[in-house]
């Protein structure tokens, strides 16, 4: 008898979480209604983004911590957006926080928006390319100074251009 209320709560807890996304205060829906200066259609990102930089930055995804060639880079360089290539976010900021996404304690001066987050019961602030909208990550308190700031930052969101 108690396995079945197990069953049944953990199947509830699932339909629950899939279907926050759609929430009116969901993420996803509160950026979705604001105007950017680069505008496309789903058809026209598709075609220009590869399947997982448009799974991140359109639908709000998250990449697996550690698969970004980008999170051990440390080369001289500024990290732009991959949709619009608003440079967001430069090498000096850059350090290793240990979670496997490239992180950064600072942003370039007005690159990117933020938004509430409530999707997964936690209230988080994303981080988003202030041109294009898209959803770069997340910004977190627990950095290192001067900021304080952890921009834990999807890879597969970013450009990095050397200098």
């Amino acid at each position: 008898m108690k396995k079945r209320y197990f069953v049944m709560a953990g199947a509830a807890m699932v339909g629950v979480a899939w279907l926050w996304r759609y929430l009116p205060w969901s993420s996803k829906a509160g950026i979705a209604t604001k105007e950017f200066e680069v505008t496309k259609t789903e058809a026209e990102w598709r075609k220009i983004l590869t399947p997982e930089q448009f799974y991140i930055l359109r639908d709000h995804g998250t990449e697996r911590a550690g698969t970004s060639p980008l999170d051990k880079n440390y080369a001289k360089g500024t990290y732009g957006c991959a949709a619009c290539d608003l440079p967001l976010f430069t090498s000096e900021t850059k350090f290793d926080s240990g979670t496997g996404w490239p992180s950064f304690y600072a942003p370039i001066v007005g690159a990117i928006a933020t938004s509430t987050d409530q999707s997964l019961f936690i209230t988080r602030t994303e981080v988003h390319c202030r041109r294009c909208g898209g959803h770069l990550g997340h910004v977190f308190d627990d950095g290192p100074q001067p900021t304080g700031q952890r921009y834990c930052m999807n890879g597969a969101a970013l450009k990095f251009i050397s200098s």
